[in-house]
């Protein structure tokens, strides 16, 4: 294992956040959408499911309904056959319809743009929320899902005690302006050099220079 000593938590994030704009100066949204909805209900669809599996099966949602008027003129049947493939679609597809409801009746169709009102949606977590806020608009966030809390305890940043807590970690190491921008690019770098499974962390370009001792 190759290592760099002394640094502290804060130099090596330093030092991981540079890798990272070398490898990945541009970051484009993983998921397909055209609008703050339709961002909403990918990123919904996207738990326990791959980005590539939810862009394969929106085009055919939205195909079908694109618009919380238009979504709620579906049956939660419909949909759920529709999203079956993403997993989960049961819940999936009644949290789908009926946070196209509250939009309407609450929020004059439109995706509110604050974290409390889009948690408070059906199936809208924390990390739901971030994406939304971040992505769609602009707002600084850190949306931790299971992949880049699985990374910030690989390489030290995090004490991996579970995603909240590794959300503070990282806002805390990594300047607010680069929050949205940071966590797409571990993602990327995460399905390319530092996989879930079959991770070699001696050949990871990160890993080796940072990686936690009992990884290797």
């Amino acid at each position: 294992m190759k290592t760099e000593k002394r640094l502290t938590k804060q130099q090596k994030a330093d030092k991981i956040a540079e890798m990272l704009e070398k490898y990945y100066p541009e970051t484009p949204i993983p998921l397909d959408h055209t609008d703050s909805y339709t961002l909403l209900i990918a990123v919904l669809l996207s738990a326990q499911c791959t980005d590539a599996r939810v862009n394969k099966i929106t085009p055919l949602l939205f195909a079908e309904a694109n618009t919380p008027q238009t979504m709620i003129q579906l049956s939660v049947e419909e949909i759920r056959e529709i999203i079956k493939p993403c997993g989960l679609s049961p819940r999936k597809s009644k949290a789908i319809h009926q946070l196209s409801h509250i939009l309407l009746e609450e929020h004059e169709g439109k995706v509110p743009e604050s974290f409390e009102a889009l948690e408070a949606l059906p199936g809208v977590g924390h990390k739901t929320a971030s994406v939304v806020m971040s992505q769609a608009f602009g707002h600084p966030a850190f949306p931790v899902d299971t992949h880049i809390h699985r990374l910030a305890y690989r390489w030290t940043l995090s004490t991996g005690k579970n995603v909240e807590k590794t959300e503070k970690d990282l806002k805390k190491l990594f300047p607010k302006e680069t929050w949205n921008k940071l966590h797409l690019q571990i993602i990327f770098f995460g399905r390319e050099h530092c996989p879930a499974r079959g991770h070699k962390p001696e050949d990871c370009p990160i890993c080796s220079l940072y990686g936690r001792k009992s990884l290797f």
